[in-house]
């Protein structure tokens, strides 16, 4: 059974909460089946975006890269994911020192 996408974005608030890494909810996508996007913001003009994917060689799904660099450019490489996907989920997480928690157990996979 595959969790929700609502759950997981609820779980994964929670435990950015628990370490005190703030993250909000930028757009709301399908609540079952929406994908996640996560944009780190280290709040000195530079960010990143990550996605999901699946790993051709294990099978297994991997946060990766969608775009990195300019704060902007990676606005627009999001935006550009919004307009491919409208059921998209956006989370961002604002943290200095580029934490997002992604590669933690139980949010990798």
């Amino acid at each position: 059974m595959r969790l929700t996408a609502r759950l997981w974005v609820d779980a994964y608030l929670t435990r950015l909460r628990l370490a005190d890494i703030p993250a909000f909810v930028t757009a709301h996508g399908d609540d079952t089946g929406g994908a996640v996007l996560v944009k780190l913001n280290t709040l000195d003009g530079r960010a990143r975006a990550f996605t999901r994917s699946f790993d051709l060689t294990t099978g297994d799904l991997t946060w990766v890269a969608l775009a990195e660099g300019e704060e902007a450019e990676v606005d627009a490489a999001v935006a550009r994911q919004r307009g491919f996907d409208p059921d998209l989920w956006v989370i961002e997480v604002e943290d200095r020192q580029g934490r997002h928690l992604l590669d933690e157990p139980g949010l990798r996979e």
